[in-house]
């Protein structure tokens, strides 16, 4: 091999053979000049906790990979096991293709040097490193750091645009990221009609027609005290290890519950899946199930798989557009086949498109995406603000005080509210690491907007835990519903969490099912509120003395007149005086709804209003929003990332080498420094008997 020219393909979020425009130029082109390809998966240190790695009792030479809000773990359990069934599922195609797989763990720009170093000391010339283009300014930085690595070095480096969104970047039509309007539907109806847009799908390599794979001889092995596993049970084991005690007091798995994500992560799943949603008819019938609680078959559970590359928007596209048109016979047995574009089919790319607008959106705004004060970053006095479980972000008088908001926040997390559909969802996220869309916005909106706490707790808790979290949507997403974000509402969107929960689990078997506490009582609105049950009732149950019951984080006062409303043509609101008709409200996954009324379900389709200041349909009343006296706004002081703003993720976002308000402070943290960045409560909280768990998530689409 000493006339050997390698290509490093570092690959990160696009955990793919197909439809993949790295792999497709190594296949395809003549004259790209490489003898050999390096794919390589660098687990990163800083995002994802790699103790586990360690097999020989050394310690970590990188600091726990922890929230820098709240000190939650990057990644748990959920997201960590999905992952590494993605990497070893793309390990085994490209090795089915006569390629292969190097996976490494550290930080990117130090891996990467080594790599190439070790080379290099081997007589092998490695002539360029090639990665995509992915968002977050983590994500930013190490490929920054490569690319001055590679220029210092002398050879070739090259971003490659990520293409597993559905509108190519290179085809939105905006001359730069200071473009992106700053309402959804504006840029919907800029790119309407939908199906004509997205670019064609790039075939999967053929065996044989990838450079080959250097010889494990020549190849620098993982740097010490890090072993990586040989099989995928051992890499998902050595993951998740470190991460999975979360909470100190798990819970156990509700007997009469079932995950909604069961699946398996890698690219062969996300087909199976994909063809699955579609002879099943779920894709023609997704507008009358997404809104699902319960089961595998609500929703398409595509997201996570967009979310690591494993399948891209615009194969979910081409597949629907060989279902419609009847062109791709292996879906003639299904129920529309051939008969055109469906209102499920058009409300898959409704939400494929809604992605795409949030990561534009994070293009846009930037590090602006995690700041407490938003989009926006200005405070507004008039404004409520934030509350914050730590003294040194408190205003001396806020009320409730700190000790009693971080108690608040240990039962939020852990599903002890006294809320009964907030709490059956934060139960379903633990253990599974997925929660409904619905579900998702109640559990945002319940947090930032009726108890009034520093939203970024709640994001970085989706962080930890969502298998399918995406850094644009679930930051975005949650900027959007409390608030803070592109909402041209902001604060006057609500959810009310009791008819919520009347409207979507209209008997109560999804409450039940993952609180199982609340299952031997009847009435419906005690289900959702426990605290609203006889005394005689309450004993029957054994609930008498339930925290949920003596102590709820918040009541909410709601009579049911009749039956609960069919997903109700208006929302729940008290009446008084006049108003005109208000425009629906955005969920994480939806959009205005069209023309501004009746906007709101979380397809985005103008569906039926159910937040409690949404608009009605036409009826002229007010909405009187049900509120706390939970006030918030930004921190006070500098963060514990050493002299970044303490508005957001600091001068950085990582523990990298630099200087600014990185998270901790870059590598001089000390390991196990889990109070993050504004000091907030450790990894593990104590408050009334219950632990709360650590993750963020996003309240991204459904797709």
């Amino acid at each position: 091999m000493t006339d050997s020219n390698i290509v490093v393909y570092l690959v990160r979020g696009d955990l793919r053979v197909g439809d993949n425009p790295i792999t497709h130029e190594l296949a395809t082109s003549p004259d790209h000049g490489f003898t050999h390809a390096l794919p390589t998966y660098i687990i990163p240190a800083n995002q994802v906790e790699v103790s586990g790695l360690i097999q020989d009792g050394s310690e970590s030479p990188f600091p726990e990979a922890r929230s820098l809000v709240g000190g939650y773990w990057r990644n748990g359990p959920h997201r960590v096991k999905f992952l590494a069934e993605s990497v070893s599922n793309l390990k085994t195609s490209l090795e089915a293709l006569g390629s292969g797989l190097a996976i490494r763990v550290g930080m990117v720009g130090d891996v990467v040097r080594n790599l190439v170093s070790g080379l290099t000391d081997q007589n092998q010339k490695v002539g360029a490193v090639w990665m995509v283009d992915l968002e977050g300014s983590e994500e930013k930085r190490d490929q920054e750091a490569v690319a001055s690595f590679c220029k210092q070095a002398g050879m070739d480096f090259k971003l490659w645009t990520d293409e597993k969104y559905f509108i190519d970047d290179r085809d939105v039509g905006l001359k730069s990221h200071k473009d992106v309007p700053d309402v959804f539907t504006d840029y919907r109806k800029s790119k309407e009609p939908l199906r004509e847009l997205p670019r064609a799908v790039l075939p999967t390599p053929e065996k044989g027609s990838l450079p080959p794979f250097p010889d494990n001889s020549v190849i620098p092995g993982q740097s010490p005290p890090f072993v990586i596993p040989e099989t995928r049970q051992e890499l998902i084991e050595a993951l998740v290890k470190p991460v999975k005690n979360f909470l100190e007091a798990l819970p156990e798995f509700p007997e009469r519950a079932t995950s909604a994500h069961p699946f398996e992560g890698g690219e062969t799943a996300a087909h199976d899946r994909l063809n699955h949603l579609i002879l099943s008819d779920g894709m023609k019938n997704y507008k009358n199930t997404r809104n699902g609680l319960i089961g595998t078959e609500f929703s398409t559970k595509l997201s996570a798989f967009l979310a690591l590359g494993c399948i891209t928007a615009r194969q979910i596209h081409h597949a629907l557009l060989g279902y419609e048109d009847g062109t791709n016979t292996a879906f003639k047995d299904a129920d529309g086949y051939g008969a055109g574009e469906s209102e499920g089919t058009a409300g898959i790319r409704f939400e494929l498109l809604w992605r795409d607008y949030m990561r534009l959106c994070h293009q846009k705004f930037g590090d602006k995406i995690f700041r407490l004060q938003g989009f926006k970053s200005y405070v507004d006095e008039k404004k409520p603000k934030w509350k914050f479980p730590v003294k040194e972000n408190a205003e001396p008088d806020q009320d409730p005080d700190p000790d009693t908001i971080s108690k608040m926040l240990s039962r939020f997390v852990a599903g002890t509210t006294g809320m009964g559909l907030i709490d059956a969802s934060q139960r379903e996220l633990i253990h599974t690491g997925y929660t409904s869309n619905r579900a998702r916005q109640n559990v945002a909106s319940f947090f930032a907007k009726h108890l009034g706490i520093d939203w970024r707790y709640g994001a970085e808790w989706y962080e930890m835990l969502l298998v399918d979290y995406d850094v644009s949507s679930n930051w975005a997403n949650w900027q959007y519903v409390a608030g803070v974000g592109n909402d041209p509402r902001g604060d006057l969107r609500i959810f009310n969490p009791v008819k919520q929960a009347f409207d979507y689990d209209k008997d109560g078997s999804y409450v039940r099912s993952w609180v199982p506490e609340l299952s031997k009582l009847e009435k419906l609105e005690n289900v959702f509120q426990a605290w609203t049950a006889s005394e005689e009732d309450l004993k029957a149950a054994g609930l008498q003395d339930n925290i949920m019951v003596t102590n709820p984080i918040k009541k909410i006062k709601f009579s049911v007149e009749g039956k609960p409303v069919k997903l109700s043509k208006r929302p729940f609101f008290r009446r008084r005086g006049q108003q005109g008709r208000g425009a629906g409200p955005v969920s994480p996954g939806g959009s205005e709804g069209k023309d501004g009324v009746g906007g709101g379900s979380d397809d985005g389709q103008g569906h039926n209003n159910h937040h409690e200041t949404s608009g009605g349909g036409g009826e002229k009343t007010q909405r009187i929003p049900y509120r706390t006296n939970d006030r918030g706004g930004s921190p006070r002081g500098g963060g514990r990332g050493g002299g970044g703003s303490s508005s957001y993720r600091g001068g950085q976002r990582g523990y990298l080498s630099g200087s600014g308000g990185g998270r901790g402070g870059g590598q001089g943290r000390p390991r196990g420094g889990g109070g993050g960045r504004f000091g907030g409560p450790p990894a593990t909280i104590q408050a009334g008997g219950q632990q709360p768990q650590q993750n963020h998530a996003q309240l991204q689409t459904d797709v």
